[in-house]
Formats: structure tokens, sequence, C-alpha cells
């Protein structure tokens, strides 16, 4: 099978998927083996891709023109390979986790939670493959679309505003600032085409460039960047397994996915380097990095503060596509993969929290790992990964953002991150910390003789903390495959 072909059935996939669990949705363990199933397919599609294109290869496939030289075009670079291998693989890992969390709390409309997931990364594979941005903008859209009912899963006053705030920022910032720069550069450029280098260099400067780089970075929403972040931490609303599909699986790695896109192949590394608004909106993702991290420290609900520490950790894939240095690009890359893995594990845990012990509230952890300590030890792991430290991936793309911060002359970035990590520390490591070493408000004097691990959450929900905690960690041991995919993408 050649890769043009596997690049339309990666795409048909999880919507012919969707179909069929909507059809099996009567009798949930045949509408799960179809969900996991088709999870399996689609990231079998996706890796058999990885050899072609980390060779240099770029297949295409061009499905129909809308305008003259503007067409449905889908073609697969190393970017769009290393996110359509994140989203694939963390659905099935999801899928397994869903299944132990939404029974346990005998969630309603399970069978449409399925279908829109499935929708979801549907879309996400489109933007993966993507070969213009015309294509990326109608599955960024259909993206936002099929997650607003997951956002209102629970159709309560509280989910329905959630709702609204999510779908009016999401919308609103596409349409009134992404789709205007769309047209702009077509109208500049004469293309749409994701092109190595960029299409804009000489054909836009000064002022203009400037206001069309602002376009794009505030119209691409799902980056939350500030200040359009507050459909982020509002979403916290939503089901467990949504909150891991929007902070690490989907959504916002589509946000910052598709900010990397457009500074690599639409305005180009050299020419965005050039731009001097690139310097301040530089200044405006360092800002939101340390700012959503102070506010972080401040939130007692767990999702909550790991809604925060996504905006934070989000804000590092902006900051290393406004440096524009090989270095940083490659760490930009490297933060979309590195984060997925630890962030997805904190949601997992937290979930496993509600589950087990009803507890939502940083507050009510105490002693926690006491009862739950294989999943407060995941918790401690992926907080290591969101760190920046060993033995986890995230040390790696922190380390390429600190040397491309340099190799800009951005020594002030430098000290950015390192102040970030130490953030990290604080509000992340507080929760393994109390929940090993603190007594809870119930416990008496002896409580530290009781017996470990009375209760830990059902077998998928461990087994999916497993995954995603692993995975984290040999992406410490084994970062190759992203790095050298990486690579390709600044110096092909």
């Amino acid at each position: 099978m050649n890769a043009e072909t596997t690049i339309i059935l990666a795409l048909l996939v999880p919507f012919v998927g969707a179909v069929l669990i909507a059809l099996t949705g009567a009798k949930p363990n045949i509408r799960e083996t179809v969900t996991l199933i088709t999870g399996a397919v689609l990231f079998y599609l996706v890796s058999t891709l990885y050899p072609g294109v980390a060779a240099g290869e770029s297949p295409s496939v061009r499905l129909f023109e809308m305008l003259p030289g503007l067409g449905f075009v889908f073609t697969l670079e190393p970017l769009g390979l290393i996110f359509a291998a994140i989203a694939s693989f963390l659905w099935i890992v999801t899928t397994i986790y869903s299944i132990g969390y939404l029974r346990s709390h005998d969630e309603p409309n399970q069978t449409r939670f399925y279908v829109l997931f499935a929708v979801a990364i549907g879309s996400a594979i489109g933007i993966a493959f993507a070969g213009n941005m015309l294509t990326l903008f109608v599955f960024y859209e259909v993206l936002t679309i099929s997650t607003f009912p997951l956002v209102t899963h629970h159709g309560t006053p509280e989910a329905k505003r959630a709702g609204r705030v999510y779908l009016g920022i999401l919308l609103g910032t596409s349409i009134g600032f992404q789709l205007v720069a769309i047209i702009w550069t077509w109208s500049l450029a004469g293309t749409l085409d994701f092109t190595q280098g960029g299409i804009l260099e000489g054909k836009v400067g000064g002022l203009a460039a400037a206001i069309l780089l602002g376009l794009y970075v505030f119209g691409i929403g799902k980056a939350a960047l500030m200040p359009f972040h507050r459909w982020l931490p509002a979403a916290m609303v939503a089901p467990t397994p949504v909150s891991a599909l929007l902070h690490a699986v989907a959504v916002v790695k589509a946000g910052v996915f598709t900010v990397l896109k457009v500074a690599v192949y639409i305005f180009g590394v050299d020419f965005l380097f050039t731009i001097e608004a690139s310097q301040w909106l530089l200044y405006l993702a360092a800002a939101t990095v340390l700012i959503a991290s102070l506010v972080a420290m401040k939130q007692d609900n767990l999702k909550a503060r790991l809604a925060y520490s996504t905006i934070s950790q989000l804000s590092y894939v902006i900051l290393g596509a406004m440096l524009a240095s090989d270095l940083s690009i490659i760490g930009s890359g490297m933060q979309i993969a590195m984060h997925a893995f630890g962030k997805i594990t904190l949601f997992f845990c937290a979930g496993a929290y509600i589950v087990i012990a009803h507890k939502t509230e940083i507050s009510q952890l105490r002693g926690i790992g006491r009862t739950m300590p294989l999943t407060t030890l995941a918790f401690l792991l992926g907080s290591l990964s969101i760190i920046g430290l060993p033995p986890m991936g995230g040390l790696w793309s922190k380390w390429y953002l600190a040397l491309g911060a340099l190799e800009s002359g951005q020594a002030v970035i430098v000290g950015v991150l390192m102040i970030s990590s130490l953030l990290n520390v604080v509000y992340l490591l507080e929760i393994p910390f109390k929940g090993f070493f603190a007594n809870s408000e119930t416990d008496d004097d002896h409580d530290h003789d009781r017996p470990w691990g009375n209760t830990e959450a059902p077998l998928s929900i461990l087994i999916a903390i497993a995954i995603t905690t692993i995975g984290g960690m040999i992406l410490f041991f084994h970062p190759d495959p992203i790095y050298n995919l990486m690579r390709l993408v600044v110096a092909p």
C-alpha cells in the first residue's frame, strides 16, 4: 500500500469508526471494542508512514480544487507526522482510561462521548495531514464544533455556560482573526500551500507583516495565548477524559501545532526572525508562561490548577516559534510530544482521585498517597516531565528551547524558562508531597502505620496511567525519533 493510500485511509478510519460506534451503542462491550480497534488501526496506519517521512519523502494527495490553484490538499511532513502519531496513540490510551472512568461514574450519553471523541481525533488527523491553510482551517473548525458537546457533556447550567465561553472564544478568534489572515495571505502570495522556507518573504513587510503575524497567532485561539485563554479553564467542567482530550491529545495541541506550521511554512523561520512583531509576541508568550504559572499556584481545584499549567506550557511552543531559530523550532516540536504524555498522565491521576476518593480539591488530597500510592507516584513522575527533570522526556524540550533562546540572543528567555520550572516545582510537587507525607484531616497520630495501597482506581484506569507514565520515561531515554523528524523540519 503506497503512502498516498495510507493517508486517505488514516483520514477515513476515525470517521468510519464513529459511525460503527454509534451503531453498536446499545452494546457497551462491543462499542468500546470497536473504539479500541479503530484507534489501533489508525495508529498502525500512521506508524507505517514514519520510515518514508524520516527518509525525506513528502507524500501528497489533492482531492479537489476550490479555486484555481487552491485545493483541498493533504501533504505529510515531519511535524504533521509527530502530531498524528501522538493523537492516534493517545486515543487508544484515553479509550482504555475512559472505559474505567465512565463506567465507574455511571456517566450518561457514553455512546455520544465515544462518537464525538472519534470525530475529534479524525479532525486532529486532518489538521496534522493538511497540505495548506485552507484544509487545516476546515478541520480546525470541525474540531471545535465536535468537542463542544463534550465540554457540555453533563448538561448542567455550569457546563452550558462553559460551553458558550468555549465556542465563543474559539470560533470568534478563528473567524475574526485567523480566517482574515488566511484570506490576506492568499491575496499576497497566491497560494496557501505549506512550503519549506515559507511563502510570504518578499510579499509583505513592515507593519503589514506584523499585523498579519498577530492575526495568525491570536486567531489560533486553541493555543490559549493570553488574553484568549479563558476557554481552557472554563472547559474543566467536562469529564476527565474530555479534559485529557482538550489538554493533551487534540485540541490545545492542534492550536500550538498550527502556530508552528504558520511560523515554519507560511512565514518561514528566516523571514519570521526579521519581523519586529515576533519580538513582542515572544515576550507576550513569556508573560503567559509566568502569569499562568502564578495563577495555577492559587488554584485549590486540581483540574483548574492543571488547566492553568497547560496554558503556561502551551506558550513554550509559541515562545519557541517566535524565537525563530532552528533549535527553538526543534524544542517547540518536542514540547508538543513531551507535554502530551506528561499532562495526560496528570489528568488521568486527577480523574482517578475523583473516581476512588471523590476528591477534587488539592486541600483534600493530604495523605492520599497512602491509599493510592501507584496513582500518586505516577502524578509525581508526570510532574517531573512538566517541570523538565529526568527521568522524564520533558527535559529535552526545555533543553532545546533554552539552546534556541541562546542561539537567538535572548538570554532573558532562558531565565523565564528557569523561573517557570521553579514555579512548576511549587505548584505540582505539592500534590504528591502532601499525598505521601502529610496526614489527612481525619488521620490520627498513628495513621502513618496503616497499610499502603488500600484502594486504587479500576484496572483500565491504572493501565492507562501506567502507559502514559512509562511513555514519558521512554521519551527521556529515546527522544531520537521525534528529534530526527524535527531536524527535517528545520533542515530538510
